[in-house]
């Protein structure tokens, strides 16, 4: 029997993209003692059985800091990691009081149950079918754009200049991810750089390819983030870092 971990991203249906970054499945999770995950920017819904066989549905807020994964075992994981934009529009609920943690939802939230964990492909057509039902009329302009480029730029763009593209004063801008993330834009920015230097180091290069001030910088912000060095990231250990080992896209 391969206790090993097997990984799996798929992309969303162009119609939810705005919403949806992947569907991400990890099979025998609790073959990884330790495992670190690390702020991405974005919002999971997750769907998992433990090994007592029983189902758990969970909605995790935004990351600002590394976290050991949960020490019950779990064999079949399976997520939708939502953009930002979702939590408004999709989830129709600020998620700012569950910054670096999650709290538990009905098990069966959305119908969904533990049958489908079965199939991750019938999974993604299903949680795709749901999200496509739960789409706005309208969306504002504004916030549409605000989120496209922050990400186009791996959040190197200053609030000022994210502020007269859009139309959106940088006060306003900042009171709404308060409000809805928990967090201030600057600080949502930086965690999109740190996940855009992932791809970097990955490659072993262990400098700084972003505009970080220096090496030292570079260093204290991916500790910061990671809880590691880029050489420790780098070499990964025991496979710890989970995001380091779903590269898959289908």
């Amino acid at each position: 029997m391969n206790d090993t971990p097997q990984h799996q991203l798929v992309k969303p249906d162009q119609s939810i993209a705005d919403f949806v970054y992947c569907f991400s499945s990890i099979q025998n999770l609790s073959s990884i003692t330790e495992g670190v995950i690390i702020p991405n920017g974005k919002v999971d819904l997750s769907f998992y059985k433990n090994s007592e066989g029983q189902f758990h549905i969970s909605l995790l807020g935004l990351e600002t800091k590394p976290k050991i994964t949960p020490e019950q075992s779990i064999s079949t994981f399976f997520a939708i990691n939502f953009n930002p934009l979702a939590v408004e529009y999709i989830l129709h609920h600020s998620i700012a009081d569950i910054l670096n943690t999650g709290k538990s939802l009905p098990d069966n939230f959305w119908d969904f149950n533990i049958g489908d964990l079965n199939d991750f492909d019938l999974f993604c057509e299903k949680a795709t079918r749901k999200i496509q039902s739960l789409l706005p009329k309208e969306i504002d302009n504004r916030k549409r754009q605000l989120f496209e480029l922050i990400t186009k730029t791996n959040g190197e763009i200053s609030v000022k200049e994210l502020s007269e593209k859009v139309a959106w004063s940088a006060r306003q801008i900042n009171q709404y991810f308060n409000q809805q993330f928990g967090l201030s834009l600057k600080a949502y920015c930086s965690i999109l750089r740190f996940q855009a230097s992932l791809s970097h180091i990955k490659e072993g290069k262990l400098f700084p390819q972003l505009n970080y001030y220096d090496q030292s910088h570079f260093i204290k912000e991916i500790k910061k983030l990671s809880g590691a060095s880029p050489k420790e990231l780098f070499k990964n250990k025991d496979r710890r870092f989970l995001q380091f080992l779903v590269t898959d896209k289908k």
